[in-house]
């Protein structure tokens, strides 16, 4: 029973807020972006759960008002104490005793139930995830630059940061903080009304309060936003290294990772030491000024008690208050610790996750229509934001259908050429146009769907063989994902894996980035994604890099199928793979130099067929000459 009401309230807030359910196709950029200052990051979503915050900063100071009133309480129960003898004390004090027992079992009972429930079933569920499910939505809407930046799994960490830190920071300001707030109030009053010097002292330690937080805790805060950022970092490197354990098994016998790390290691214990060095020093003075404080309340409570103007309930209020306080206020200390660390927190993660993508979809943009496959490039320039070289007025027109191999040296411009018309990067100059259409004008989701892609770095899901097939193409029958393995000469190899867990075949799981399986065989999941994708164009980036000489005949009759009536754009070192394609463009420092058919090029002595003679066994000749 109890299990069926707090469902109820878990589905007061939507743990995600924005999700594409049933939709098409999403715009980049089409969501607005989180705000970029931790003061406005944390309101927004404030606001995104008003009334469950409501909730908390009443049941905050509700709390703060009946453990007052508890230890008011003490004192009227001790004078009752004394003005009634024990044979008639209950007949008398009745009224009392039962207002107490109804604050006690009732009033304070449905104000935690209220309390716990408001923050366990609604807010930390729903809104931490809320947050970082949102800032991962404005995360993948990053252009490709904006991860091979950063550390992946720096990025991930400020994701998982953000959302507790902010959810935490306001949690503790409505229901922590407020409640401590609530209770110093009250007891100000209730010990002024007693004697207004203890009211005044009261007022005093509160202002030493203040001053402590204005300007100790600022340090904290400082010191907070570092401790994040470094442990972002720490993060960051010990998942590099995880990621690339075999390059680090293979090149760094002298462990330079190891120190690498460290590094990493020794900037957070030094951050870390920082905070805690400006934590001791705030609970240092709190210390000093609770010390103060109650030693002053009750040298003064006892004075008036021996003078005769205070009952013994009055010194029982009076101790009851001031220590609860030094205990709520060092307590309170310790959490005001933590909302400046979790600000600092919101802070360091705002900066990453509400940077707005500089790579979207105009609002307008309409999805991108496919009649064929022509690209053209017309003047296209790009230069990584350097002002020259790369690409430098590239013009090529590939016709519906048409199979293209660009050719050329490493760094010659031919993957960025890909990358340019994938739109991973934008345009610093010139049009690339599909079927006449502008690819900045149109929806990326579209323009890539209209792409199919063999890349020669295959990086698989740490996913079953079946998802990463069918990746592209997730409605694709499980026939339909057989015959694409089959035909990428894939099929018997992947009836013959198992994994850990002891799924075989289609169902195993082939590791982060695929690392359970070998190149050629990554790289052999990947054309078959690309044969089930069946898209009008299509993109080999050294699709058979990775593939032996034998396997790679096996599957050179499937790929001209399936090269049949597309456009097609290879790139390859080994020129043998594309010399019977229609047409080979050379490409030299971003310029086209020669094109035509691999005979013509040969006739014609330049660079294509210096390469060629390189590949073809010339290099004993050259050294010779």
């Amino acid at each position: 029973m109890i299990d069926r009401l707090l469902r109820r309230f878990e589905r007061s807030v939507d743990p995600y807020g924005d999700i594409d359910d049933g939709a098409e196709e999403r715009r980049v950029g089409a969501l607005p972006p989180l705000p970029s200052d931790a003061n406005a990051f944390i309101w927004h979503f404030t606001r995104e759960a008003k009334w469950p915050f409501l909730g908390l900063l009443v049941t905050g100071g509700l709390t703060g008002g009946v453990d007052a009133l508890l230890y008011a309480a003490v004192g009227w129960v001790v004078d009752a104490l004394g003005s009634s003898p024990p044979q008639t004390f209950f007949r008398e004090q009745w009224p009392l005793l039962v207002s107490l027992a109804v604050l006690t079992l009732v009033v304070r009972t449905a104000v935690l139930f209220a309390a716990s429930v408001l923050e366990q079933q609604i807010v930390t569920p729903s809104l931490f995830n809320r947050i970082r499910w949102q800032s991962y939505r404005r995360l993948m809407d990053q252009p490709y630059t904006f991860f091979q930046n950063d550390f992946a799994g720096r990025i991930a960490q400020k994701v998982q940061q953000v959302g507790e830190a902010t959810g935490d920071f306001i949690v503790t300001t409505l229901q922590t903080f407020w409640s401590f707030v609530t209770f110093a109030l009250l007891a100000v009053a209730i010990l002024g009304a007693m004697d207004p010097w203890m009211g005044a002292i009261l007022a005093v330690w509160a202002l030493g309060y203040v001053w402590i937080v204005r300007n100790l805790l600022p340090r904290i805060r400082r010191a907070g936003r570092e401790t994040a950022d470094a442990r972002s970092l720490m993060s960051g490197r010990v998942v590099d290294s995880f990621t690339n354990i075999l390059a680090v098994k293979l090149f760094d016998p002298g462990r330079r990772q190891d120190a690498f790390v460290l590094d990493g290691f020794r900037r957070f214990v030094d951050a870390m030491r920082r905070m805690t060095r400006a934590i001791t020093a705030v609970r240092t003075a709190v210390a000093v000024l609770n010390g103060f404080m109650m030693t002053a309340i009750a040298a003064l409570v006892l004075h008036s008690w021996s003078s005769g103007s205070a009952s013994g309930g009055d010194v029982a209020t009076a101790l009851g208050l001031v220590l609860r306080l030094n205990q709520m206020s060092g307590w309170m200390m310790f959490n005001i610790n933590g909302l400046v660390r979790n600000y600092g927190t919101v802070q360091d993660a705002v900066a990453t996750v509400s940077v707005p993508p500089v790579l979207t979809d105009r609002p307008d943009a309409p999805p991108l229509v496919s009649k064929g496959g022509g690209v053209e490039f017309r003047g296209v320039g790009f230069h990584y934001g350097k002002g020259s070289g790369v690409i430098e007025g590239f013009d090529l027109a590939i016709r519906p259908g048409e199979k293209v191999g660009l050719v050329g040296r490493s760094g010659a411009g031919k993957t960025t050429l890909v990358n340019l018309l994938l739109r991973l990067y934008d345009l610093e100059h010139g049009r690339i146009l599909v079927d006449g259409q502008d690819i900045a004008a149109v929806t990326q989701t579209s323009l890539r769907a209209q792409i199919g892609v063999v890349t020669q770095d295959t990086s698989l899901f740490h996913r079953s063989i079946r998802d990463n097939i069918a990746y592209g193409r997730p409605d694709a029958t499980e026939g339909e994902i057989v015959a694409a393995a089959r035909r990428a000469d894939a099929l018997q190899f992947i009836e013959g894996v198992r994994d850990p867990n002891g799924r075989a075949g289609f169902d195993a799981y082939v590791g982060e980035r695929g690392v359970k399986l070998s190149g050629g065989q990554r790289q052999r999941i990947a054309i078959a994604r690309v044969f089930l994708k069946n898209a009008p164009i299509l993109v080999l980036d050294e699709a058979t890099s990775a593939l032996d000489s034998e396997v790679e005949a096996a599957i050179q009759d499937n790929l001209a199928a399936m090269m049949e009536g597309k456009t097609v754009i290879a790139i390859a070192h080994r020129l043998s793979t594309i010399a019977s394609l229609d047409r080979l463009v050379v490409i030299d420092a971003g310029r086209i130099v020669e094109e035509g058919t691999h005979a013509e090029l040969i006739r014609r002595g330049g660079l294509y067929a210096s390469l060629w003679r390189r590949q073809s066994g010339g290099f004993l000749t050259d050294a010779a000459e």
